[in-house]
């Protein structure tokens, strides 16, 4: 099996970072925008694609934050991807324009139902993937420390 490099992006702004809202037969989720990588394709390139196809904006793609593991087997999801090995790095990106976001997503993942503004604080209340993501996204909101690599954490 092949691993397969993903590019996200953390968009945060007044204290809020704006996700991907999906839904399956548990209800909703959020993940952060972004996806994978194509052959060819520079990370800051793939960000900038994934965030056009998910949040329909044009972003700016900055310092890389977390680099994070995902190995299918150890997770809560294994029954469908045992088989998946994926290298997440996580980019900070601020929205091209100033404007409210009102774009439509080009071309939405298939459990997307839009796109929410979380407030950082209340990360933990919100079912985000990957889980453990969400205390360093707000230790770096609070300017505490910054971890870059996460390993292959839930």
């Amino acid at each position: 099996m092949s691993i397969r490099n993903s590019a996200k992006a953390i968009i945060i702004k007044d204290s809020k970072i704006l996700l991907t809202k999906n839904i399956d037969q548990e209800g909703h989720f959020y993940l952060f925008p972004g996806g994978g990588q194509d052959h060819g394709e520079v990370l800051s390139d793939t960000v900038k694609r994934e965030c056009l196809e998910e949040i329909g904006e044009n972003v700016k793609v900055k310092d890389l934050l977390h680099i994070r593991e995902y190995i299918g087997k150890n997770h809560e999801h294994a029954h469908f991807d045992s088989h998946v090995h994926q290298i997440e790095y996580y980019f900070v990106c601020h929205i091209s324009t100033e404007q409210n976001i009102s774009s439509v997503p080009s071309n939405p993942d298939s459990h997307q139902v839009g796109i929410e503004w979380v407030p950082i604080q209340d990360l933990m209340d919100f079912r985000i993937y990957p889980k453990g993501i969400r205390k360093y996204i707000q230790e770096y909101k609070d300017k505490k420390r910054n971890t870059v690599y996460l390993g292959d954490i839930n």
